[in-house]
């Protein structure tokens, strides 16, 4: 049965039936992996859905952003730019509140 390993110097989550023999992330050794509970893995695997919905918002906002920028550049008229600029400023908002809502869910431990 596959098990739940946290790396204690940068945190990087493994699965499987040992903790891996060299961290991928951090290069440190074996030991440095420390076995979670079957409560604290559950926390896991619960968010990885709702933890990889808010990582494709924040891209999506990104592009929100992006597009919003070539839309005031464009500078069509002032009714188009004030447009893209709110659509801007509310992607902005958007993309925060998921990263603040991902790093609620790290400290929380739902990786």
């Amino acid at each position: 049965m596959e098990k739940i390993f946290k790396c204690s110097i940068c945190g990087y989550i493994a699965e499987g039936i040992e903790a891996p023999e060299v961290c991928p992330k951090c290069g440190l050794g074996k030991e440095k992996f420390v076995e979670l509970s079957e409560e604290d893995a559950k926390k896991i695997y619960a968010s990885d859905r709702t933890n990889n919905i808010h990582a494709e918002i924040i891209v999506l906002a990104d592009r929100i952003a992006e597009l919003s920028k070539e839309g005031i550049e464009e500078n069509l008229d002032p009714k188009c730019v004030s447009a893209f600029e709110k659509a801007k400023n509310e992607a902005w908002v958007i993309k925060q509140r998921c990263k603040a809502e991902l790093a609620g869910h790290m400290a929380n431990g739902k990786w």
